[in-house]
């Protein structure tokens, strides 16, 4: 499908929990009419608390809520939880519930967006899920992360793919066989200067729109890309295009895990350095905590924020949604923020730290790039089933002393 951009839009950059959650409460807050959430996270700890509140005080005033969570990354909510919402009317669905005895294998095809609309005129983007570790006083794992506050007519098509989605889980339709959207982009006005569009991710038609959208950028790229991603380990084309980028001149730059919060994080990764550095390509590891962004620019004008990783997860498997954003003054923006880190907060991979023996550099290598060439063609063999949502109901969560328990998630 041919993703049209639309004009008119109004994009704040959110860095970290600090920023994300009170915007996004506030916005709670105020609505007057409806609340769309979903998240692929959503712990009972002090975030998840203060999400219930303001959704608890949303739900008695009359607004309608819908709260999607994927079963695998939001396994041990609370039956008190759960019930206290669902009684006031907040229906609350569950992404592909399964028992849980096959939770942690159930891996596969997860909902990985994480996305906010409220009264159709507001919405949210990005990869900052409703956990704790997203703020700053977690401690050293607290994560860096990215999300977006938009306004204007781009709202409208992010409304309609929610509640399509609701619709398509309710019946158990492949989420693959859903309709063109066709959002009324009409209904709502111009409020800013920000062309964009909404891009998603799923298991049928769209299964390659967030890459291709990357790949025409990295393409296009005249003088500098910058790519800050969590967990990097993208295609054999996605590779190649980097490079040759590099090789035109445009300065390259790419933002990874220093201090991952999985240690295969950095162990995949690292094994493509060699071939990028090789290539022109500037690698910078993130030291100061565990980078979960997913966050780009190209040039001056392109950028993109959203939950799809560059690794075969999100390229290949999960459902994911970012936005494409053509702003210079967003642009500038997101730029500094990432120029600064890999000033203050990176350390640069030298190509002379990277010495090893050529013969399990060849070795390596072989293995890495026969696996990302034929990746896409595998990936065919795992589970497509037609994922559903399950109405939560209170009497079949586990008992109230089932609290949540800590666990480390992809995410």
């Amino acid at each position: 499908m041919a993703h049209r951009w639309i004009d008119g839009n109004k994009f704040s950059l959110l860095e970290n929990g600090e920023q994300f959650f009170p915007r996004v409460f506030q916005a709670i807050e105020e609505a007057q009419r409806e609340i769309l959430i979903e998240t692929f996270i959503l712990y009972e700890d002090k975030v998840g608390k203060a999400l219930h509140a303001v959704l608890l005080k949303a739900a008695q005033r009359g607004v309608q809520i819908d709260l999607t969570v994927d079963a695998f990354g939001s396994p041990n909510l609370s039956k008190e939880y759960v019930s206290s919402l669902t009684s006031v009317g907040v229906r609350m669905h569950v992404f592909d519930p399964s028992r849980r005895l096959f939770r942690r294998v159930n891996y596969f095809r997860r909902m990985h967006r994480k996305l906010v609309v409220v009264d159709g005129k507001r919405a949210f983007v990005g990869g900052i899920n409703y956990s704790a570790d997203h703020l700053a006083d977690y401690g050293p794992e607290a994560k860096q992360d990215y999300a977006v506050e938009l306004e204007g007519p781009l709202v409208a098509q992010i409304h309609s793919f929610m509640h399509e989605a609701i619709s398509l889980g309710k019946t158990g339709r492949r989420w693959f066989q859903r309709r063109r959207l066709r959002p009324t982009v009409e209904s709502l006005p111009a409020v800013g200067s920000a062309s964009a569009i909404f891009v998603t991710r799923d298991n049928g038609e769209h299964r390659n729109d967030i890459e291709r959208q990357y790949r025409l950028a990295l393409r296009l790229a005249r003088r500098r890309i910058i790519i800050a991603n969590a967990y990097f380990f993208p295609g054999y084309s996605f590779l190649r295009d980097l490079r040759k980028a590099a090789r035109r001149g445009v300065e390259v730059s790419l933002i990874l895990q220093g201090n991952p919060d999985m240690p295969i994080v950095k162990m995949a990764a690292s094994m493509l350095y060699y071939h990028l550095v090789n290539g022109g390509v500037k690698i910078y590891e993130y030291c100061d905590r565990p980078l979960h962004g997913k966050v780009a620019v190209v040039d001056d004008e392109w950028s993109t924020v959203g939950s799809s990783n560059l690794d075969p997860l999100s390229l290949a498997l999960n459902l994911e949604a970012n936005v494409f954003i053509r702003d210079r003054d967003f642009n500038r923006q997101l730029a500094a923020n990432l120029q600064g880190l890999m000033a203050h907060s990176c350390k640069k991979v030298e190509a002379a730290a990277l010495n090893e023996p050529r013969w399990w550099r060849q070795v390596r290598s072989f293995f890495v790039f026969h696996f990302l060439r034929r990746f896409p063609g595998w990936v065919g063999w795992l589970p497509a089933h037609a994922p559903k949502l399950t109405l939560m109901q209170p009497e079949a969560l586990s008992s109230g002393a089932d609290r949540l328990k800590e666990t480390t998630s992809y995410s």
